[in-house]
């Protein structure tokens, strides 16, 4: 019988239906923050029990640290000290700090070759989807099934649906994969997804470099769905090639077979599909406080009264926190703060196309900016080219590696009030500080902001202006 990416992953590790309905998944790796892994090693330790496979197991420090932390071992805290120690004590490789390979969760992954085409994949975060850009199987968990996963390389599931959204055209000058999930996302709405396992496919998503890919992932999540996954294909297979964890000699060719196949039939049905069109795509911006309140840099402010009974409470209370007038122009709204970075849009790719719309360019006065690459890796790439000059020539703070003000976490957070631009995938209220307005956007968009004191369409820079 025909079948989807998803249900040949899936069924390749399916282990047994408990009696509640739920599904016993093997998980081929699973890698734990520092927020959720010292409480569940601390569990496993109080039940007697040992990690099932240390080998295949993985910490890393990101949440809990400052990016404005000097290099090195400063900036522990209690939650980086239990992670190291209880990790530690189970034979668990820790991505420590200081350590070469440091970084968020979802950027070391596919960046070490944890993450692998056809594999499974735990991580207690939402975000753990990010990894279906190199073909990997990925679910979010929590503490409790954190604690399982140690224990028995096992998840508990209910089996998902699936669901193909196909992206077809071609985008333009100025456009990115984050212009794209955002469109998706402001089309779709962030509950289409519940449920589902959502698979991209089309001209758009094959024409993407696979950080891109990675950033259309991250945001499945945000569509509502369980994970979202991309067939592997020959970029896939070059970008992994080499990487510490991913085979290597014999193993890697026999993996290379293996990975050809791993595609949708041509005749699989999908429970739902849904096709976009990406043609005339513009650079987009969030104006409310969920990801599908998004407009085109050119829009307007969207009025509620204009809009649907059902959906007016949550526009009008967006509104007011956002203290953004219906009708007015997206265009032109004066920002105190940019934010480029976490596991969204901080990968070496991100950073170059923010640089050059800030080489030789200055941040507008008082403006308040703060660029953190994913990874210590990912952050001595980018030195290697120069592009921390250039965002410190530009009046950028050079950060190190963590998730940052992504949840406004340590010292990394904006004031109340403040309206800031962010790379990031989530504009809640409060996100990134109490009282702090958000406006997602693609990392280019973030620099131009950051330049013009306001949000600005990133073309007029490629424009000369």
């Amino acid at each position: 019988m025909a079948g989807t990416l998803f249900d040949r992953i899936y069924d390749a590790h399916l282990v047994a239906r408990r009696s509640d309905g739920r599904d016993l998944i093997y998980i081929d790796r699973n890698l734990a923050h520092d927020l959720h892994a010292p409480i569940a090693f601390a569990r496993l330790r109080d039940a007697g029990r040992s990690v099932r496979r240390p080998d295949l197991t993985f910490a890393v420090l990101d949440h809990s640290l400052s990016a404005r932390r000097r290099p090195g071992q400063d900036g522990d805290t209690v939650f980086t000290k239990a992670t190291r120690e209880r990790a530690q004590g189970f034979g668990v490789n820790v991505f420590d700090l200081g350590d070469r390979e440091q970084g968020i969760s979802h950027v070391v992954a596919p960046e070490r070759g944890i993450a692998l085409p056809g594999a499974t994949y735990a991580c207690p975060d939402s975000h753990a989807c990010t990894v279906g850009g190199v073909g990997a199987l990925a679910f979010a968990c929590g503490t409790t099934d954190l604690e399982h996963v140690f224990a028995t390389q096992t998840l508990a599931l209910k089996r998902p649906r699936s669901m193909r959204i196909d992206l077809s055209g071609a985008l333009s000058a100025g456009v990115s994969a984050k212009d794209i999930v955002l469109r998706m996302i402001s089309e779709t709405g962030v509950a289409v997804g519940r449920g589902y396992a959502i698979e991209y496919s089309g001209e758009i998503i094959r024409a993407l470099a696979i950080e891109g890919r990675l950033t259309v992932c991250n945001m499945a999540i945000e569509m509502g769905a369980r994970t979202g996954i991309i067939a592997p294909d020959e970029m896939t297979f070059d970008w992994l090639s080499g990487r510490p964890f991913a085979p290597q000699g014999a193993d890697w060719d026999a993996a290379l077979s293996a990975w050809q196949d791993l595609r949708s039939d041509e005749d699989a049905t999908y429970d739902a599909d849904i096709s976009v069109d990406c043609s005339g795509l513009e650079p987009q911006v969030s104006w409310g406080t969920d990801p599908s309140q998004v407009i085109p840099v050119s829009g307007r402010i969207p009025d509620p009264a204009r809009s649907d009974a059902a959906r007016r409470p949550a526009m009008q209370r967006a509104l007011d926190y956002m203290q953004l007038e219906p009708g007015a122009p997206i265009e032109g709204v004066p920002v105190d703060r940019v934010y480029i970075g976490s596991c969204t849009n901080s990968r070496l790719p991100d950073l170059i196309e923010a640089a050059d719309i800030l080489r030789g360019r200055k941040v507008a006065q008082g403006m308040k900016a703060l660029v953190v690459p994913g990874s210590s890796a990912v952050k001595r790439e980018a030195e290697a080219m120069g592009l921390d000059e250039v965002f410190n020539s530009a009046g950028f703070y050079w950060g190190e590696s963590g998730c940052s003000m992504c949840w406004g976490g340590m010292q990394d957070h904006g004031e109340p009030g403040e309206r800031c631009v962010s790379t990031t995938n989530r504009n809640f209220e409060g996100r990134q500080g109490k009282g702090v307005r958000t406006h997602l956007v693609s990392p280019a968009m973030a620099a131009a902001a950051a330049v013009a004191g306001k949000i600005v369409d990133v073309r007029r820079f490629s424009e000369g202006g």
